[in-house]
Protein backbone atom coordinates (compact mmCIF):
# COMPACT_ATOMS: atom_id res chain seq x y z
CA UNK A 1 0.00 0.00 0.00
CA UNK A 2 1.36 3.22 -1.38
CA UNK A 3 1.66 6.12 1.33
CA UNK A 4 -0.74 9.46 0.85
CA UNK A 5 1.00 12.58 1.09
CA UNK A 6 0.92 14.30 4.62
CA UNK A 7 1.06 17.99 2.10
CA UNK A 8 -1.19 18.95 -1.18
CA UNK A 9 1.04 19.47 -4.04
CA UNK A 10 1.79 23.18 -4.64
CA UNK A 11 -0.30 24.73 -7.19
CA UNK A 12 1.06 25.50 -10.57
CA UNK A 13 3.15 29.27 -10.60
CA UNK A 14 0.58 31.91 -11.60
CA UNK A 15 1.95 33.34 -14.98
CA UNK A 16 3.58 37.14 -13.93
CA UNK A 17 0.18 39.83 -14.73
CA UNK A 18 1.55 41.83 -17.05
CA UNK A 19 1.49 45.40 -16.60
CA UNK A 20 -0.28 48.24 -18.53
CA UNK A 21 1.41 50.53 -20.23
CA UNK A 22 0.07 53.77 -19.62
CA UNK A 23 -0.06 56.52 -22.29
CA UNK A 24 0.29 60.17 -22.34
CA UNK A 25 -3.49 61.72 -22.95
CA UNK A 26 -3.39 63.71 -25.97
CA UNK A 27 -3.93 67.52 -24.76
CA UNK A 28 -6.88 67.98 -26.55
CA UNK A 29 -8.91 64.94 -25.08
CA UNK A 30 -7.58 66.04 -21.72
CA UNK A 31 -9.22 69.77 -21.79
CA UNK A 32 -12.28 68.09 -23.14
CA UNK A 33 -12.50 66.39 -20.15
CA UNK A 34 -14.74 67.88 -16.66
CA UNK A 35 -14.57 66.90 -13.30
CA UNK A 36 -17.81 67.56 -11.36
CA UNK A 37 -15.18 68.83 -8.32
CA UNK A 38 -14.35 71.83 -10.49
CA UNK A 39 -15.85 74.37 -12.59
CA UNK A 40 -16.48 73.34 -16.30
CA UNK A 41 -14.18 75.00 -18.19
CA UNK A 42 -15.67 73.77 -21.38
CA UNK A 43 -18.45 75.89 -21.16
CA UNK A 44 -19.60 78.51 -24.27
CA UNK A 45 -19.55 82.24 -24.56
CA UNK A 46 -20.57 84.36 -21.69
CA UNK A 47 -21.81 88.04 -20.78
CA UNK A 48 -19.96 88.96 -17.86
CA UNK A 49 -22.49 89.66 -14.61
CA UNK A 50 -20.91 92.39 -13.54
CA UNK A 51 -20.35 91.14 -10.25
CA UNK A 52 -16.82 89.86 -9.50
CA UNK A 53 -17.73 87.87 -6.72
CA UNK A 54 -19.96 86.44 -9.00
CA UNK A 55 -18.31 85.74 -12.29
CA UNK A 56 -15.45 84.01 -10.06
CA UNK A 57 -18.22 81.60 -9.44
CA UNK A 58 -19.57 81.01 -12.51
CA UNK A 59 -18.35 78.38 -15.06
CA UNK A 60 -16.61 80.63 -18.03
CA UNK A 61 -16.74 83.71 -15.76
CA UNK A 62 -20.33 85.26 -16.01
CA UNK A 63 -24.02 84.67 -17.55
CA UNK A 64 -23.71 81.82 -20.52
CA UNK A 65 -24.80 82.01 -23.44
CA UNK A 66 -26.70 79.13 -25.64
CA UNK A 67 -27.68 77.65 -22.58
CA UNK A 68 -30.60 78.58 -20.20
CA UNK A 69 -30.21 81.24 -17.04
CA UNK A 70 -32.68 80.44 -14.20
CA UNK A 71 -33.01 83.43 -11.40
CA UNK A 72 -35.53 83.05 -8.80
CA UNK A 73 -36.72 85.04 -6.02
CA UNK A 74 -39.66 86.06 -3.59
CA UNK A 75 -40.01 89.90 -4.95
CA UNK A 76 -40.82 89.12 -9.21
CA UNK A 77 -39.55 91.71 -11.25
CA UNK A 78 -37.80 93.50 -8.63
CA UNK A 79 -34.63 91.80 -7.34
CA UNK A 80 -34.02 90.73 -10.99
CA UNK A 81 -32.99 94.03 -12.70
CA UNK A 82 -30.56 94.47 -9.39
CA UNK A 83 -28.97 91.18 -10.27
CA UNK A 84 -28.98 91.69 -14.05
CA UNK A 85 -28.67 95.40 -14.77
CA UNK A 86 -24.86 95.21 -15.32
CA UNK A 87 -24.91 92.36 -17.92
CA UNK A 88 -28.02 94.11 -19.70
CA UNK A 89 -25.80 97.52 -20.01
CA UNK A 90 -23.07 95.47 -21.60
CA UNK A 91 -25.78 93.83 -24.06
CA UNK A 92 -27.35 97.69 -25.18
CA UNK A 93 -24.11 99.08 -25.31
CA UNK A 94 -23.03 96.05 -27.94
CA UNK A 95 -25.96 97.01 -30.26
CA UNK A 96 -28.03 94.47 -28.53
CA UNK A 97 -31.68 94.45 -27.98
CA UNK A 98 -33.60 93.72 -24.02
CA UNK A 99 -36.68 92.30 -25.00
CA UNK A 100 -38.73 91.08 -21.82
CA UNK A 101 -41.42 88.63 -21.64
CA UNK A 102 -44.40 88.55 -18.90
CA UNK A 103 -42.94 90.80 -16.41
CA UNK A 104 -45.37 90.77 -13.30
CA UNK A 105 -44.29 94.75 -13.09
CA UNK A 106 -44.94 97.39 -15.77
CA UNK A 107 -41.38 98.39 -16.33
CA UNK A 108 -40.45 102.11 -14.94
CA UNK A 109 -38.24 103.48 -17.52
CA UNK A 110 -37.14 105.87 -15.41
CA UNK A 111 -35.21 103.47 -13.33
CA UNK A 112 -34.40 101.36 -16.50
CA UNK A 113 -32.69 104.60 -18.41
CA UNK A 114 -30.53 105.13 -14.77
CA UNK A 115 -29.50 101.53 -15.00
CA UNK A 116 -27.97 102.09 -18.66
CA UNK A 117 -30.90 100.77 -20.81
CA UNK A 118 -32.25 103.22 -23.47
CA UNK A 119 -35.89 102.49 -24.59
CA UNK A 120 -34.89 102.31 -28.18
CA UNK A 121 -32.99 98.86 -27.70
CA UNK A 122 -35.80 97.92 -25.11
CA UNK A 123 -38.77 95.84 -25.47
CA UNK A 124 -41.32 94.75 -23.17
CA UNK A 125 -44.11 91.75 -24.51
CA UNK A 126 -47.28 91.89 -21.80
CA UNK A 127 -48.34 88.13 -22.75
CA UNK A 128 -50.86 87.37 -19.92
CA UNK A 129 -51.54 83.64 -20.33
CA UNK A 130 -48.95 81.08 -19.51
CA UNK A 131 -49.35 79.71 -22.80
CA UNK A 132 -49.08 82.77 -24.63
CA UNK A 133 -45.59 83.61 -22.58
CA UNK A 134 -43.94 80.20 -23.13
CA UNK A 135 -44.74 80.31 -26.46
CA UNK A 136 -43.80 83.79 -27.01
CA UNK A 137 -39.99 83.23 -25.55
CA UNK A 138 -39.69 80.27 -27.12
CA UNK A 139 -39.89 82.19 -30.66
CA UNK A 140 -37.51 84.74 -29.25
CA UNK A 141 -34.85 82.16 -28.41
CA UNK A 142 -35.29 80.41 -31.28
CA UNK A 143 -34.99 83.74 -33.83
CA UNK A 144 -31.50 84.61 -32.21
CA UNK A 145 -32.60 88.24 -32.85
CA UNK A 146 -32.09 89.90 -29.23
CA UNK A 147 -29.25 89.94 -27.20
CA UNK A 148 -30.74 88.78 -24.57
CA UNK A 149 -34.57 87.38 -23.64
CA UNK A 150 -36.22 87.70 -19.77
CA UNK A 151 -39.04 85.73 -19.09
CA UNK A 152 -41.14 85.65 -16.12
CA UNK A 153 -42.81 81.94 -16.32
CA UNK A 154 -43.95 80.73 -12.68
CA UNK A 155 -45.79 77.86 -13.85
CA UNK A 156 -43.34 76.28 -16.07
CA UNK A 157 -43.17 72.45 -15.86
CA UNK A 158 -39.57 71.03 -16.04
CA UNK A 159 -40.71 69.19 -19.82
CA UNK A 160 -40.92 73.05 -21.10
CA UNK A 161 -37.78 74.28 -19.32
CA UNK A 162 -35.89 71.44 -20.85
CA UNK A 163 -37.53 72.19 -24.32
CA UNK A 164 -36.01 75.89 -23.80
CA UNK A 165 -33.11 74.55 -22.72
CA UNK A 166 -32.67 72.97 -26.15
CA UNK A 167 -33.94 75.82 -28.24
CA UNK A 168 -31.44 77.86 -26.29
CA UNK A 169 -28.32 76.37 -26.81
CA UNK A 170 -28.94 77.61 -30.72
CA UNK A 171 -28.93 81.14 -29.06
CA UNK A 172 -25.97 83.28 -28.95
CA UNK A 173 -27.81 85.75 -26.50
CA UNK A 174 -28.63 85.41 -22.88
CA UNK A 175 -31.98 83.39 -22.26
CA UNK A 176 -33.18 83.95 -18.30
CA UNK A 177 -36.25 82.71 -17.06
CA UNK A 178 -37.36 84.44 -13.41
CA UNK A 179 -39.25 82.34 -11.27
CA UNK A 180 -40.47 81.86 -7.84
CA UNK A 181 -38.22 80.75 -5.42
CA UNK A 182 -40.75 78.05 -4.33
CA UNK A 183 -39.46 76.64 -7.82
CA UNK A 184 -35.94 75.35 -6.19
CA UNK A 185 -37.50 72.26 -5.42
CA UNK A 186 -38.76 71.24 -9.00
CA UNK A 187 -36.33 69.84 -11.23
CA UNK A 188 -34.98 71.76 -14.21
CA UNK A 189 -32.84 71.22 -17.48
CA UNK A 190 -31.67 74.83 -16.78
CA UNK A 191 -27.53 74.21 -16.22
CA UNK A 192 -27.36 77.40 -14.08
CA UNK A 193 -30.18 78.40 -11.06
CA UNK A 194 -29.17 81.26 -8.87
CA UNK A 195 -31.78 82.42 -5.99
CA UNK A 196 -31.68 86.29 -5.30
CA UNK A 197 -32.72 87.78 -2.19
CA UNK A 198 -32.50 90.99 -0.39
CA UNK A 199 -30.38 91.70 2.33
CA UNK A 200 -30.00 94.21 5.02
CA UNK A 201 -27.71 97.22 4.29
CA UNK A 202 -28.61 97.98 0.49
CA UNK A 203 -26.87 94.26 -0.02
CA UNK A 204 -28.38 91.37 -2.49
CA UNK A 205 -27.83 88.00 -1.22
CA UNK A 206 -27.21 85.67 -4.54
CA UNK A 207 -27.02 81.72 -3.64
CA UNK A 208 -26.26 79.54 -6.57
CA UNK A 209 -28.14 76.57 -6.46
CA UNK A 210 -27.07 74.82 -9.75
CA UNK A 211 -24.46 75.16 -11.89
CA UNK A 212 -21.81 73.03 -14.04
CA UNK A 213 -19.49 72.44 -11.17
CA UNK A 214 -19.17 71.79 -7.56
CA UNK A 215 -21.98 72.75 -5.05
CA UNK A 216 -21.88 75.92 -3.70
CA UNK A 217 -22.82 76.21 -0.45
CA UNK A 218 -22.74 79.63 1.09
CA UNK A 219 -24.79 82.87 -0.91
CA UNK A 220 -22.98 85.44 -1.95
CA UNK A 221 -23.25 89.29 -0.47
CA UNK A 222 -22.92 91.58 -3.19
CA UNK A 223 -22.95 95.67 -2.54
CA UNK A 224 -26.22 96.62 -4.47
CA UNK A 225 -27.70 100.12 -3.97
CA UNK A 226 -30.44 100.75 -6.17
CA UNK A 227 -29.63 103.00 -9.12
CA UNK A 228 -30.51 106.59 -8.06
CA UNK A 229 -30.38 105.76 -4.59
CA UNK A 230 -26.34 106.16 -4.29
CA UNK A 231 -26.73 109.82 -5.15
CA UNK A 232 -28.68 110.88 -2.34
CA UNK A 233 -28.21 108.08 0.71
CA UNK A 234 -26.57 109.90 3.46
CA UNK A 235 -23.77 107.33 5.06
CA UNK A 236 -26.30 106.57 8.02
CA UNK A 237 -28.87 105.43 5.48
CA UNK A 238 -26.49 103.17 3.87
CA UNK A 239 -25.96 101.27 7.00
CA UNK A 240 -29.84 99.95 8.04
CA UNK A 241 -28.37 97.56 10.42
CA UNK A 242 -28.67 98.32 14.54
CA UNK A 243 -27.56 95.34 16.30
CA UNK A 244 -29.14 96.91 19.38
CA UNK A 245 -32.58 96.60 18.04
CA UNK A 246 -33.11 94.00 15.82
CA UNK A 247 -36.91 94.82 15.48
CA UNK A 248 -36.33 98.40 14.26
CA UNK A 249 -33.35 96.94 11.77
CA UNK A 250 -36.39 94.41 10.52
CA UNK A 251 -38.54 97.53 10.04
CA UNK A 252 -35.93 99.10 8.43
CA UNK A 253 -34.96 96.19 5.96
CA UNK A 254 -39.14 96.05 4.70
CA UNK A 255 -38.85 100.37 4.09
CA UNK A 256 -35.60 99.17 1.78
CA UNK A 257 -37.30 96.58 0.04
CA UNK A 258 -40.64 98.81 -0.46
CA UNK A 259 -38.41 101.67 -1.77
CA UNK A 260 -36.34 99.46 -4.75
CA UNK A 261 -39.60 97.96 -5.68
CA UNK A 262 -41.03 101.59 -6.02
CA UNK A 263 -37.71 102.91 -7.64
CA UNK A 264 -37.18 99.32 -10.06
CA UNK A 265 -40.96 98.80 -11.16
CA UNK A 266 -43.97 100.91 -11.74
Amino acid sequence: MSAVPAFDPPAPARPARAQAHLQPVAPQIAESVWRGTELEHRTTAVQPTGWPELDAELPGGGWPQQSLVEILSAQPAVLEWRLLSPALRSVVQGGGQVVVVGPPRHPHLPGLQHLGLSERQFVWIQADQPAERLWTTEQLIKSRAAGAVIAWLPKARADQIRRLQVCAQGCDGLAILCRPEAARHESSAAPLRVQASAGLDWNLHVHILKRRGPTHEQPLTLPSIPGGLAAVLTPRLRRLTRPVAPEISHALGSLADSVQAQHAAA
